[in-house]
């Protein structure tokens, strides 16, 4: 649970600089630690009382004892370690079935091709002139969802179409692009192994499947090499 003592040392470093300036910055930094401190046990999933957590952390900084046997307390982290594996380990269960439910239902679509790799995607406008190569930039227009129907990202949202590498992409959206023309829409099922992986990206999940509706917009040259400074002698 290194998140959890990480916690108690960010705070117990701003706490006595929070006592001597309680309306300054110090009492801002503080603010953004705790947020930074939660966000990273949400990503955790980790099923902590805030009320305890602060009370463990008053504690510790007044420089009391815990007040539990440390054999104890290996057993009660180990316990809650391996609730939160099991959590997660269900949750990506689920999430599995869920993809072979939405890759099943989308291979029925009508227009559906599936690549060797494993993508599928569905020609809904199709686009006009060569393909972008490897090397070149494009710009799209996306919008991005989980199996269960959550949008993790949009660029229609953000109202600015996005411009990046084909090659510096996940494997899927390079494989795609790089058999779309400029003015297509495409609609994309991405099986995890052409996304993220078992490591997940932020608001992603370790072997999560992706869908992706994609308009190719503009094909860019690609950006000039940065010259490289000479060797010294």
């Amino acid at each position: 649970m290194k998140h959890l003592l990480l916690a108690a040392a960010s705070l117990a470093l701003v706490s006595s600089a929070v006592a001597a300036d309680p309306q300054g910055p110090d009492k801002k930094a503080s603010y953004i630690i705790g947020h930074q401190i939660g966000g990273s046990l949400k990503r955790d999933g980790a099923p902590v009382d805030l009320d305890d957590v602060m009370r463990g952390m008053k504690t510790a900084m007044a420089g009391k004892p815990l007040g539990i046997e440390p054999a104890k307390v290996n057993e009660i982290m180990k316990a809650f370690s391996e609730r939160i594996k099991a959590d997660k380990d269900a949750a990506s269960a689920v999430r599995a079935k869920k993809a072979v439910e939405v890759l099943a239902a989308f291979a029925k679509e009508e227009g559906v091709k599936t690549t060797k790799s494993g993508l599928m995607y569905k020609v809904v406008v199709a686009g006009k002139g060569e393909s972008p190569k490897a090397t070149d930039r494009v710009k799209v227009n996306y919008r991005g969802t989980l199996v269960d129907g959550h949008e993790f990202d949009s660029s229609y949202k953000r109202g600015q179409p996005a411009e990046f590498g084909v090659g510096g992409v996940i494997k899927g959206w390079t494989e795609a692009l790089l058999l779309m023309q400029p003015g297509a829409k495409w609609k994309l099922a991405i099986p995890s192994d052409l996304a993220y992986g078992p490591r997940g990206n932020r608001g992603i999940g370790p072997n999560e499947t992706l869908i992706f509706e994609v308009e190719l917009l503009e094909i860019m040259a690609p950006r000039p090499a940065q010259p490289k400074m000479p060797m010294l002698p």
